[in-house]
């Protein structure tokens, strides 16, 4: 069973091998997750917290089990699984799953929108998207995270990236 309190940057690599799964009438799609980024509270440069609570961001202060859902460039829908205690904001950032790499076309592909956001990603029979376990963890590789040009150096470097080799 995955534990979603756990720290972004635990929770991250645990959701590697897991599935992303999105029902489209009767029909659910199982996408493996494959790549994932952690974002760590107020301190972290690079989470959107970083400035503290916002509409935006009131959702990644709730405790780990939700989505956290934003617009990204004015035309991605970004899906993020909101991790730790209720409190201290932080999430893990789906970055690819199954055959789409990238975050923005992978939400795009399965339908994901603001729509979903919040929504409990434990319950299958309650919600059209929700992520399921996996049965053995895959070898990954941790990397520095993408698109954080803005965040100060120490934050930038941080190997918060994870993929399945």
């Amino acid at each position: 069973m995955i534990d979603f309190t756990l720290p972004a940057y635990e929770l991250a690599p645990r959701l590697l091998g897991c599935y992303l799964c999105v029902r489209d009438g009767d029909t659910v799609r199982r996408l493996k997750i494959n790549e994932t980024e952690a974002y760590f509270g107020e301190s972290d440069t690079a989470c959107h917290a970083h400035k503290g609570k916002t509409e935006r961001t009131k959702p990644m202060y709730e405790r780990g089990v939700i989505a956290y859902i934003y617009l990204c460039y004015g035309m991605y829908d970004m899906l993020n699984v909101v991790s730790g205690p209720e409190g201290h904001a932080e999430a893990v950032l789906i970055r690819g799953a199954g055959e789409y790499n990238g975050p923005g076309k992978l939400t795009k592909a399965l339908g994901i929108t603001r729509e979903f956001n919040r929504c409990d990603l434990t319950k299958s029979n309650e919600s059209d998207v929700w992520i399921e376990d996996r049965e053995a963890p895959p070898e990954y590789e941790a990397s520095t995270r993408i698109g954080i040009a803005y965040a100060e150096k120490e934050d930038r470097e941080k190997l918060w990236r994870y993929k399945i080799k």
